[in-house]
């Protein structure tokens, strides 16, 4: 019963700073499972993906109430990033998972500190569909998919990042996106994928799902109260600690 208890408490905690940072909470709550109960990396990572998918409910639920989403653009994403989220849950059983949790930490830690010295970097919204940019932030998209579906961890960062530099979001709007598309779509897409491929452990799914859908929504409210320049204070926090994190 404790197990329970302390990963119910892990979900809600971790999904706050995520729905609130764009980001990070399989850097907490993925090694939560696996330490907590006897499972494989593959099963772990099959019941922590249906559990964002919860996430994404929660934070959509809170930010479509206040953001006016561009359904193109969305539909772009989904086009662009479904293929590498279903591409890369089938190969994650043949991936060095170490030598690419390692990789995708560097990323992460070299993302927070690039916006650290950008000064007003994401606070203000210029969002617009540069065509000269177009073809590359569909194939970032894409790459952020094939890391969604492989590793998890800390993917919904490197989307938000992708949607600041990119295509110009400040970054309250970047994270009500990267909810959207990475935290109920994509996860969506990998939890059946990764639930055709393996084996998905019931019992701790009610209390990483209730956890993911309270912390989600939570995390979305705090982040709509809160300036951009706050916002990027924590996601330069949660960047970084994931970076570490996933080297470490």
């Amino acid at each position: 019963m404790f197990e329970y208890i302390f990963l119910f408490l892990v979900s809600i905690i971790s999904n706050i700073f995520s729905a609130f940072s764009g980001g990070g909470a399989g850097v907490i709550q993925l090694p939560a499972i696996l330490l907590l109960f006897d499972i494989a990396f593959i099963n772990a990572l099959a019941v922590h993906k249906i559990a964002t998918v919860a996430l994404g409910i929660g934070a959509t639920t809170k930010f479509a109430t206040r953001i006016n989403f561009d359904k193109n653009l969305i539909i772009q994403f989904l086009l662009a990033g479904i293929p590498g989220v279903i591409i890369g849950a089938n190969i994650i059983a043949i991936t060095n998972e170490s030598l690419a949790r390692i990789l995708l930490g560097i990323l992460i830690s070299l993302i927070g500190l690039y916006t650290i010295f950008r000064k007003e970097y994401g606070e203000q919204d210029r969002y617009h569909e540069n065509d000269s940019y177009k073809i590359l932030g569909l194939v970032l998209v894409f790459v952020s998919g094939l890391l969604n579906g492989s590793l998890s961890a800390g993917t919904g960062l490197i989307f938000t990042i992708i949607l600041i530099s990119i295509y110009k979001m400040d970054y309250k709007k970047a994270i009500a996106y990267t909810l959207v598309v990475v935290g109920f779509f994509y996860n969506s897409v990998g939890a059946i994928t990764l639930g055709l491929l393996t084996e998905i452990n019931w019992n701790i799914l009610p209390v990483l799902f209730i956890g993911s859908l309270i912390g989600g929504y939570v995390g979305a409210r705090l982040s709509l109260s809160r300036s951009n320049r706050t916002i990027k204070f924590v996601y330069q926090v949660v960047t970084i600690s994931v970076g570490v994190s996933l080297i470490y």
